[in-house]
């Protein structure tokens, strides 16, 4: 009696050339247009410019994704898609999409995907978009990398992202192999805005959403707008100060805020302030906290770890205030000046206040 033989294992070269073949059914560079309340959240168009870039090196259209109700924001946004450089959008518009709900946005974008294929498909990484990225990889099974800071394709036409990783110390690039599409979330302000082309126009492609309410288990009883009288706007801030341990004690910190009004600018501070209480959390500035892309950013008594530089380092100007002059901030900042800061930032707000004052006088 003859024993059966088991059946040889595929090889890696059938493997590789099969997953390619099947690769080739997925194709564009998709963004999804956070919309929520009649208004689009601008890392949506910070994305549409990056993958502008992605698309074109993979020679492949660029097409946004508009999720919500008709007439409420859907159709300002289709326009202002194309305008930030899209040539096409995928639009689900239904009553159930008025209000962000898990389930009834995963299911919408799960099918977009499986109905027409993107290889890349990118989101904003806020409450939302983190929340909406993961239900939608793991539906599709498919790799998502998040929080990423740097996205470029490269020779396979594989997306590589990298992202921050053992608490912001490394930096990281990881690639989705072997399932489509490739899926990344990017924090607000890590790429540039685009510039936008009025008039630009391209396709559009309706689809359904096909549920009821009566199926959708989450339900929307009221809508309460976040009352903090002390909301942080350092994401878009024009000019934005911040303060690090430097600054030797809680009291100190004032010196940053005293500095921040006189410029009419947003204030924040280093990881460290937030661990001890010296901050609230939303003023927390770098990896783990906000990322920004200020005109002018003053740092004070911040050394400039890893993790703080990949939060500011889209600044056009960087002012670093420290007393060491080997202190790491000081290999990315544009100026610095080795110094006491409970000194320097008096001193500042001193000749700013001056200098305002006589321009005002001047005018």
């Amino acid at each position: 009696m003859s024993e059966a033989k088991p059946a040889a294992a595929p090889s890696r070269g059938k493997m590789k050339a099969e997953l390619s073949d099947h690769f080739k059914t997925y194709k564009d560079v998709w963004v999804f247009v956070e919309l929520e309340r009649g208004q689009v959240h601008p890392v949506s168009w910070e994305l549409m410019g990056e993958g502008r870039k992605l698309a074109d090196k993979l020679g492949v259209e660029l097409a946004g994704v508009v999720m919500g109700t008709s007439g409420d924001g859907c159709d300002a946004a289709v326009a202002a898609a194309y305008e930030y450089g899209a040539d096409k959008v995928y639009t689900i518009q239904d009553p159930l999409l008025a209000d962000y709900r898990n389930e009834t946005y995963t299911k919408g974008l799960t099918e977009l995907v499986n109905t027409y294929k993107p290889e890349i498909l990118l989101l904003g990484a806020t409450n939302l978009g983190r929340d909406l990225a993961g239900s939608v990889a793991t539906t599709l099974k498919t790799g998502l990398t998040a929080d990423c800071t740097a996205l470029a394709i490269d020779d396979d036409r594989s997306l590589g992202a990298t992202r921050p990783t053992f608490g912001g110390s490394l930096l990281c690039t990881i690639y989705t192999l072997n399932v489509r599409p490739q899926m990344a979330t990017i924090r607000p302000r890590v790429m540039a805005m685009p510039d936008r082309q009025p008039g630009r126009s391209g396709g559009i492609i309706l689809h359904p959403l096909g549920m009821a309410e009566e199926n959708v288990v989450t339900k929307v009883l009221d809508f309460i707008a976040d009352a903090s009288k002390d909301d942080a706007h350092l994401a878009y801030a024009d000019v934005v100060v911040a303060g690090g341990m430097g600054l030797g004690k809680p009291d100190n910190f004032k010196l940053v805020k005293d500095l921040a009004a006189v410029l009419g600018a947003e204030y924040g501070g280093s990881r460290p302030l937030v661990q001890k209480g010296w901050i609230d959390g939303a003023r927390q500035i770098g990896q783990t906290g906000k990322t920004i892309r200020p005109r002018l950013y003053i740092a004070a008594g911040i050394s400039g770890a890893i993790q703080h530089r990949v939060g500011v380092e889209g600044a056009d100007q960087i002012l670093a205030i420290n007393t060491d002059p080997n202190a790491p901030i000081f290999d990315f900042a544009h100026q610095g000046i080795v110094g006491d800061a409970l000194t320097v930032l008096p001193a500042l707000t001193e000749a700013f206040r001056r200098h305002l004052a006589r321009a005002q006088a001047a005018e």
